[in-house]
């Protein structure tokens, strides 16, 4: 998959010298065999790079530094072949600082009856070896993920793509800078944090940056190129004709909004930066009718849509944590076909068992969700700095099951929250003008809705139809932040003891997240 061309996984695996250079030579073939196999299946989204057998622990550290070193290998897949001593393993495993994966597999998928002897007993003792690597995995308290099946199964397949998929996520956030618009707004709690310690956990770097630098760039973008892009718009959205108008207000609104985005990714590209947050209240000078005026006249909020479909993290009011963790989804989901994007709860609809949460903002959510080809459309809005016409995409979200996630800061640790949802087909919105979804947390909404309270969760959250649980298990596991599910069979009862018991865990291990 091209999105995933420029990383590579690892595969190592583990042997030793005991049984002698015939047995050496038959693991490294049944090895290259097992990770051309990987490749070859269709199945997984990044290339397996087989590195040898470590029979030693020099082996070991070596072929682990290297890993680290490596800027195209996202993470090491470990599988033991034959019997490999677990303390070779030590100072090897010690070093490594990339996603790990303990593959239990077998070359054969079946045991040979009939003419099994202990030359076959000695060389294949996957059964033997993975439990030794795996009590010193424990032992060490390294955090990974243990895949269990033959490397010809479609699902354990299935199960190393999902954490590939996290593993070049991880990659990415580790140089990800996210650029700051504006402050937090209003003094909101649940959407800031500590940004040092997410930074020393998670990876990516939060950086304050004045509207006024982000002016330069809109000052210097090209007619000629807005003029372009506009025409994009008009032929890749649905609208009224007399949009096109050049005379009309609507043609100026949407001229603008094609102007911001250019400017946008103007400062995005020239910073490096992968992600950005808006705040309605700081959109350049104040004085809209003033001579020298030089700002956005209307909030960004096309280009923020826009940016988002094109993998650029967002987040509304400042919310660099769900800027940041959209970036993360849309990264893990490329190539995956139903969508994600940045979502606000805006308001209820009580109707027994399915009630709902519409999910909604200003205007800035991702078309990649959306059912129909979204219209592009001019409407007031009566928020913020700019109270004006303001261009926008406007769209329902596809009816499907998805997942939606958050990062939140308790003070001691970083807490990831998940919930499976249920989007249901939502009705026409003739005076609100925006795009949306509609959905039913799982496992109702009395208990999915209380849950997400409980256990502290933001209003902005980070969807996709395309991920599972699985995903942000995975995620969880590599950052060692807590995670906390809401699916069909959480209780409030059972919810509520699950917190108590992390909140000892992490009082008891202050300084450390296993």
């Amino acid at each position: 998959m091209k999105a995933f061309e420029n990383y590579e996984v690892w595969w190592v695996t583990g042997a030793q010298l005991l049984y002698g250079g015939d047995a050496v030579v038959a693991v490294d073939a049944h090895s290259k065999e097992m990770v051309d196999g990987l490749n070859n299946s269709g199945n997984l989204p990044v290339k397996v790079v087989y590195k040898g057998t470590a029979n030693s622990s020099k082996e070991v550290a070596d072929v682990m530094s290297a890993a680290n070193n490596d800027p195209r290998c996202v993470g090491v897949i470990t599988w033991m072949h034959t019997f490999s001593p677990a303390k070779m393993w030590i100072h090897g495993l010690q070093q490594l600082h990339k996603p790990l994966l303990h593959f239990h597999t077998q070359y054969n998928a079946e045991i040979p009856w009939d003419t099994m002897d202990m030359d076959f007993m000695n060389l294949n003792q996957s059964a033997h070896g993975d439990r030794e690597f795996g009590h010193i995995c424990s032992r060490m308290r390294l955090r990974r993920k243990v895949v269990v099946g033959h490397w010809t199964d479609p699902e354990a397949q299935k199960h190393i793509a999902v954490w590939q998929r996290v593993a070049a996520a991880w990659a990415d956030s580790q140089d990800m800078l996210i650029l700051r618009f504006g402050d937090q707004m209003n003094n909101v709690a649940v959407t800031d944090g500590d940004k040092v310690e997410a930074e020393v956990r998670l990876g990516y770097h939060v950086d304050y940056t004045p509207v006024s630098e982000l002016m330069e760039h809109f000052k210097k973008v090209a007619d000629s190129d807005v003029d372009a892009l506009v025409e994009t718009y008009f032929k890749e959205y649905a609208h009224d004709a007399e949009l096109e108008d050049k005379q009309t207000e609507g043609y100026r609104k949407v001229w603008n909004a094609a102007k911001a985005e250019l400017a946008l990714r103007s400062i995005l590209t020239a910073k490096g930066a992968k992600g950005f947050t808006t705040n309605f209240d700081d959109l350049g000078t104040q004085d809209i009718t003033a001579p020298d005026f030089v700002g956005f006249d209307q909030i960004p909020g096309l280009a923020s849509q826009r940016l988002m479909a094109e993998g650029y993290g967002f987040g509304a009011e400042g919310d660099w944590k769900s800027a940041a963790l959209y970036r993360t989804v849309w990264f893990m989901s490329q190539g995956l076909p139903k969508g994600c994007s940045f979502l606000e709860d805006y308001t209820l609809n009580f109707d027994g068992k399915n009630s709902s949460i519409l999910q909604a903002h200003m205007l800035e959510i991702c078309p990649l969700i959306a059912e129909e080809r979204p219209r592009l459309e001019v409407h007031f809005l009566g928020i913020g700095v700019r109270k004006s016409l303001t261009a926008r995409l406007v769209f329902t979200s596809k009816p499907d099951n998805g997942v939606t996630a958050t990062v939140v800061d308790m003070g001691n640790r970083f807490r990831l929250i998940v919930n499976d949802v249920k989007c249901i087909k939502s009705k026409p919105l003739p005076k609100l003008p925006v795009a949306s979804a509609l959905w039913i947390p799982q496992p109702d909404f009395e208990v999915g809705a209380g849950a997400w309270i409980l256990a502290g969760g933001t209003h902005h959250s980070c969807f996709s139809y395309d991920l599972t649980p699985e995903y942000w298990e995975d995620y969880a596991e590599i950052a060692g932040i807590e995670m906390l599910h809401i699916n069909k069979d959480t209780t409030i009862a059972g919810f509520k003891n699950e917190m108590r018991w992390n909140e000892v865990y992490y009082m008891l291990n202050k300084s450390l997240y296993l």
